[in-house]
């Protein structure tokens, strides 16, 4: 992995997990995913012109059926993640949907795009994936929590973080196939998707009008944060898989747990600070060998 791929995921790592710190503190449901939306639709929009103007009318089927795919497989990532944010911890569904997600995409791009995994690089996938099961509970994810609303919150912690896993690696092996083989831009693949996820979201959206009003006003500036920030960091992704195995990148985007552990478990009083140390630093490693193979 070139060092400016690596810098480009680290970035993206710190960008990414301060949004979904502000995403879980709004408690926001489909109708948060939309407002961000809209506002993403409309502070890119100069960005989104000036570089789709003369692209964008020249696409065919092809690259409409790659944005739309896209699309949908963000908005189900999305509205299923903001679901457990509301369920569950932050510091269960964000590690567990962040270690499944590089992990099943790697395994996609290795079997199925004819990418290669050097031993170095296995055991920084290992690495990523140790380190994520730490953050997210260790060994006590193995065992049933003693109280039972615990149990049960805990269960549906995880299963929302291994469904949202799922949905991250779909989306990233869509949109690495639109970067990497189609040679779309980054910009114009997450900015246009981004319109397709509007449409998609609208039916939901705008069903209570009357609710949609309160939700705005409680939820506005957490919703423009994410607009604004989160696409920098996908971005800075696409751009870095445009110039390293999709393989190396999945997994060493989970720097951001280093961050949304540190920091999310500060600011949100989860967690238990060593092991997510532990984990942190375990990611650390994985990150780096990832790097390096």
């Amino acid at each position: 992995m070139s060092i400016t791929a690596f810098g480009l995921i680290i970035l993206a790592g710190l960008i990414h997990a301060g949004w979904n710190i502000a995403a879980k503190r709004a408690g926001g449901d489909a109708r948060f995913a939309f407002f961000t939306s809209i506002l993403n639709m409309i502070v890119w929009a100069p960005l989104g012109w000036w570089l789709g103007r003369d692209v964008v009318p020249q696409w065919g089927a092809a690259e409409w059926g790659i944005v739309s795919l896209s699309g949908l497989l963000h908005v189900l990532y999305y509205v299923v993640l903001l679901r457990g944010y509301r369920k569950a911890d932050l510091t269960v569904v964000y590690p567990l949907a962040r270690g499944t997600g590089p992990l099943l995409s790697s395994m996609v791009a290795i079997t199925f795009l004819g990418e290669s995994l050097s031993t170095l690089g296995a055991f920084g996938i290992a690495g990523v994936v140790g380190g994520v099961f730490l953050i997210a509970g260790g060994p006590g994810l193995l065992r049933a929590a003693k109280d039972p609303a615990a149990r049960t919150q805990l269960h549906k912690g995880m299963s929302y973080g291994v469904l949202t896993g799922v949905f991250i690696a779909g989306y990233t092996v869509v949109d690495g196939y639109a970067v990497k083989i189609m040679l779309l831009s980054p910009i114009l693949v997450d900015y246009m998707g981004n319109l397709v996820r509007i449409v998609l979201l609208s039916p939901v959206a705008l069903r209570k009008r009357e609710e949609l009003g309160v939700l705005w006003k409680a939820q506005w500036k957490y919703a423009l944060l994410v607009a604004v920030v989160s696409p920098i960091a996908y971005v800075l992704v696409l751009y870095a898989m445009q110039n390293a195995p999709m393989s190396h990148v999945a997994p060493a985007r989970e720097v951001s747990m280093l961050f949304a552990a540190l920091i999310g478990g500060h600011l949100l009083k989860e967690g238990d600070r060593t092991a997510r140390i532990a984990g942190a630093v375990l990611i650390a490693l994985g990150v780096t060998a990832l790097g390096l193979g």
